[in-house]
């Protein structure tokens, strides 16, 4: 294929762009918001979702108060929330929900304003202000639609946010183990299963609790070291009791075995 033929295709590929430009730049200029609002749909519907969410910006303040309001702003959240843009996506589902309570879309605009929260939410070693904001506007929409279709669904972002509660309060507890703070390790490990009693790390935080008592007593002053070896004793009993067949059954027995002896020769 000779460079004339290139050339050729090139250009009608390259006019239908510049028209479509040229018919996009003339829209933004102009002021029949009718027209506005009529392509602003079309290119929602085309996915274009950029072109939409210029013309929906300006139309908001011009058709405020007015029935067209109602939909411009359901389909900016809509337009955000393909861009994922999500916090400015729940914005505008929570204005929606909030201006328009008794609106056929409003089950809708509340669960995705939840859902963008659950989106925005970080991964478990990061803070977690967003994962409890998600959980919490999540929890609020079965309070308000109890029978809604998006409940089943809804329930499942909220256990997905609340295993990343749970991971982030294990992760630090463990951490303090970690760096040698024994007696910080044990109680932050202790109020996991305090605030988590049903976590899946239960097993994991009942052994680093044994291994931070016997780690804490055996870094003690003399006057010291009796008390945390009894105590370390308790916690082993309350592994076992909870877990007989653990897989850290070997360590903690040794653990055990070498507190009573400490406590023996300390007596």
């Amino acid at each position: 294929m000779n460079k004339n033929v290139y050339k050729y295709l090139w250009l009608l590929l390259l006019v239908p762009l510049m028209w479509s430009c040229s018919e996009y730049q003339k829209l933004l200029k102009s002021d029949n918001y009718d027209l506005k609002l009529e392509k602003a749909k079309e290119y929602y519907e085309e996915e274009d979702y950029y072109r939409a969410m210029s013309l929906l910006e300006e139309l908001r303040s011009i058709y405020r108060g007015s029935n067209e309001a109602e939909e411009i702003t359901y389909l900016l959240g809509h337009c955000h929330y393909a861009q994922r843009e999500y916090t400015l996506a729940a914005y505008y589902f929570k204005t929606f929900a909030a201006s328009y309570p008794f609106s056929d879309k409003a089950e809708d605009a509340n669960f995705t304003a939840a859902n963008c929260f659950y989106l925005i939410a970080p991964s478990s070693s990061l803070d977690q202000t967003y994962t409890r904001r998600g959980i919490d506007e999540l929890q609020l929409f079965i309070e308000n639609y109890p029978e809604s279709e998006y409940r089943d669904s809804a329930n499942k972002l909220i256990d997905n946010l609340h295993n990343r509660l749970v991971e982030k309060a294990y992760n630090n507890s463990v951490l303090y183990y970690k760096i040698g703070n024994y007696k910080a390790a044990i109680t932050a490990l202790k109020n996991v299963l305090i605030e988590y009693p049903d976590t899946k790390y239960r097993e994991k935080i009942f052994y680093y609790i044994l291994k931070s008592s016997f780690d804490l007593a055996e870094k003690s002053i003399e006057n010291k070291k009796k008390e945390r070896y009894e105590s370390t004793i308790q916690e082993y009993y309350t592994l076992i009791d909870n877990y007989p067949e653990s897989e850290y059954i070997k360590e903690a027995e040794k653990i055990y075995s070498e507190s009573v002896k400490n406590l023996n020769n300390n007596k």
